[in-house]
């Protein structure tokens, strides 16, 4: 048994910054403070993030037949991710993403490999039957998963898991997701994620909206915390003062957070607590894992709030 699946994205992340003016082409040498090699991918930073915090999780994806493949799967291996389902596409390379960072913003390319061959196909059935939980990333920069990930999910459900999805940016702007949330238990998008989903251009109402399609939602809304819209009611989390080194793969810290707090059987009012405080961690060091809390960090931060686990 696994307590959590995460089908989705693995790659090398290289993050690079601040820059201190734009980017500029013409080739022209600039420089920056800090590089680093990471893993990255918003999948394989949630995974790790529930292995960090004592989850058993297994995940399954693709990677390339190269040396940033073997560097992924060493990296999830590392941190105690079950990766016998990252399968290697002999035909495609890994996924490679390099951030840019300035004045707190990011920019993210990624030459996506692997992502576009990747389908719920890649998911054994029988490891899918023995998760209690199956989060799904990056929807759509996977769109061959995308188009079957309904299915998958019900079929998750039939077996008892509960399902999340983070569908993270779409880069084409369409924010289509079909029928997806039929099957989807929790929504975790970040605030502007929420309001281009559903549409609308207050996150709040966004929230709403998107709830009234049938899941809980989760919005992640930066220094502010968090909240939650289900069933017509909302829930908050304040945000956790921290001095921001890096902030890319907060949002993704925030998922294995939260999700390790549901599947520990806590309310949602404390889940959204435990989310924020796994996000605050991971920015006060580079990269997307290095960071990343253990389950006593959350515990100790609600018993120096005043929270519990209640």
């Amino acid at each position: 048994m696994f307590d959590l699946l995460v089908v989705g994205d693995a790659n090398p992340d290289i993050i690079i910054g601040p820059l201190r003016t734009d980017l500029a082409f013409g080739q022209r040498e600039q420089l920056a403070a800090s590089g680093t090699l990471t893993l990255g991918g918003s999948g394989a930073i949630t995974a790790a993030g529930a292995a960090r915090l004592g989850l058993k999780v297994a995940f399954a994806g693709r990677v390339g037949d190269d040396e940033a493949g073997r560097f992924v799967r060493a990296a999830l291996g590392d941190r105690g991710v079950d990766t016998s389902a990252l399968r290697t596409d002999p035909d495609r390379p890994t996924p490679l993403t390099t951030v840019l960072t300035r004045d707190g913003d990011r920019a993210i390319v990624t030459a996506p490999g692997t992502l576009a061959t990747t389908t719920a196909a890649d998911v054994p059935p029988e490891l899918l039957a023995v998760a209690r939980h199956v989060h799904s990333s990056s929807y759509f920069l996977l769109p061959e998963l995308a188009a079957g990930l309904p299915a998958l999910l019900r079929a998750a459900r039939r077996h008892g898991a509960t399902t999340s999805v983070d569908t993270n940016d779409d880069p084409a702007g369409r924010w289509d997701v079909g029928d997806l949330l039929r099957e989807t238990d929790f929504l975790l998008p970040n605030a502007a994620e929420a309001v281009r989903l559903a549409g609308v251009a207050d996150a709040r109402q966004a929230a709403a909206a998107l709830a009234a399609r049938g899941p809980a939602i989760v919005v992640k809304d930066g220094a502010e915390g968090a909240f939650s819209c289900r069933d017509g009611e909302f829930a908050f989390a304040p945000g956790v003062p921290a001095e921001a080194v890096d902030t890319v793969g907060a949002g993704d810290s925030f998922d294995a957070g939260f999700l390790a707090a549901v599947l520990a059987g806590l309310p949602l009012a404390t889940a959204l607590r435990c989310g924020v405080v796994c996000g605050a961690a991971s920015v006060r060091a580079p990269g997307g894992t290095a960071g990343q809390a253990t389950w006593d960090d959350v515990l100790v931060h609600l018993e120096r709030t005043g929270s519990d686990l209640a």
